[in-house]
């Protein structure tokens, strides 16, 4: 129903590790053809939204921060991520890592 909302889901879908649905909510002009999920062997430990501003009716930023650890060693993802709104449904388009 909103960006945030989406970009949680995603979130989940990267804990999942559920490629298809990943694809499916990522822009057609930014979308890889591929994810190749199974060789990542991060482990996802939580999802900070920093900040959710509705440019326009069909446009969105979310900030947020995701914490990961890989072979026992921690991480963060800082991202400003771009949304659309079309059709209805809201896909993610891009990102600036912060």
């Amino acid at each position: 129903s909103t960006a945030e909302a989406l970009m949680r889901s995603r979130y989940s879908a990267y804990v999942l590790k559920l490629e298809d649905y990943l694809l499916a909510t990522w822009h057609t002009s930014t979308r890889p053809s591929e994810l190749n999920l199974a060789a990542d062997d991060s482990k996802w430990l939580g999802l900070d939204i920093r900040a959710h501003q509705q440019q326009n009716a069909a446009h969105a930023t979310v900030e947020f921060v995701a914490r990961y650890r890989i072979a026992g060693r921690g991480h963060r993802l800082h991202e400003l991520s771009r949304f659309v709104l079309e059709a209805g449904r809201w896909f993610y388009v891009d990102g600036d890592l912060r």
